[in-house]
């Protein structure tokens, strides 16, 4: 009955570190699980368009207005072109194709698509203002 005593009291330390081991293997992986889930979110996907606008010469349009229209809410945005006749649009959705057109002195370009599946994050349109006949 002794030596069954001593086997208990033997195993009794060992028990214990293996209990603060499992512990400490536990609190490790509770604590990184919300660091992996942090890092599996995605950002909201948006893409931005930009590009230059010419004129039927190929000079670059300074003023010259930019359209952009959501072709399912139908909201336009416009910009400006700036000095070196250039334009931009950012916050994009992904799922959502839009119409880009310009417009000068009454002159305006073809109307050009950013369809949904171009996968670009940054797409490059350009316009080229055609003058009416």
């Amino acid at each position: 009955m002794q030596e069954n005593m001593r086997v208990r009291t033997a195993s009794i330390p060992e028990w214990r570190t293996m209990a603060k081991m499992a512990a400490i293997c536990l609190a490790v992986l509770l604590l990184s699980a919300p660091a992996g889930l942090a890092q599996k979110k995605k950002e909201p996907a948006t893409r931005s368009v930009a590009g230059v606008v010419t004129d039927g010469e190929d000079k670059l349009v300074v003023g010259a207005v930019v359209q952009l229209t959501d072709t399912k809410t139908k909201q336009v945005r416009s910009f400006y072109t700036q000095e070196h006749g250039d334009y931009y649009f950012h916050g994009l959705s992904t799922d959502i194709e839009y119409e880009l057109v310009a417009s000068y002195k009454g002159d305006s370009s073809k109307t050009r698509n950013l369809s949904v599946f171009d996968s670009r994050k940054e797409a490059v349109v350009n316009l080229k203002i055609v003058p009416k006949k």
